[in-house]
């Protein structure tokens, strides 16, 4: 009883506590297919405000490597307009300690894509990510997603 009377405060900070921003993730599971692109939709409604676009990367001690190679297909669903970057993100020191945070194996980083865009007009838009490392299967990690939020004056 006592040890549920402990966690009461845990659940009611991180229950009333809002993340700020949109974030949608997916799971995968630990093993990264090179042709499974990870997709995600976002439906934009203020586009006169400008937008932080940022990745989530959810990494553990079985990933073999001190960055991530992205290619990202940002889409516009309107007018079907497609943009294609290759990007390279650092997930670890060199001395390997990983940068992202977390208790135990798995750690939790968050890398900019674009800071202050503004979107052309309301509506739909699709991100999709590609792991593009020399592995054809990606181990160890866990969850990849995209998190949007307005940008700060």
């Amino acid at each position: 009883m006592r040890k549920m009377l402990g966690l009461l405060p845990l659940v009611l900070f991180f229950s009333c506590h809002a993340p700020e921003g949109d974030i949608k993730m997916n799971s995968i599971d630990n093993k990264w297919n090179k042709k499974s692109e990870q997709k995600f939709n976002l439906e934009i409604t203020d586009p006169q405000n400008p937008k932080n676009i940022i990745f989530v990367v959810r990494n553990n001690n079985d990933y073999p490597y001190s960055n991530i190679r992205f290619i990202v297909n940002f889409t516009n669903l309107q007018n079907k307009k497609k943009e294609t970057d290759t990007l390279n993100y650092v997930l670890a020191k060199p001395n390997g300690e990983w940068l992202g945070t977390g208790f135990g194996d798995t750690k939790e980083t968050l890398f900019q894509y674009r800071l202050n865009y503004r979107f052309p007009s309301k509506g739909k838009y699709e991100i999709g990510l590609i792991q593009a490392m020399r592995n054809d299967t990606l181990p160890g990690i866990e969850d990849v997603g995209v998190k949007i939020e307005t940008a700060k004056p």
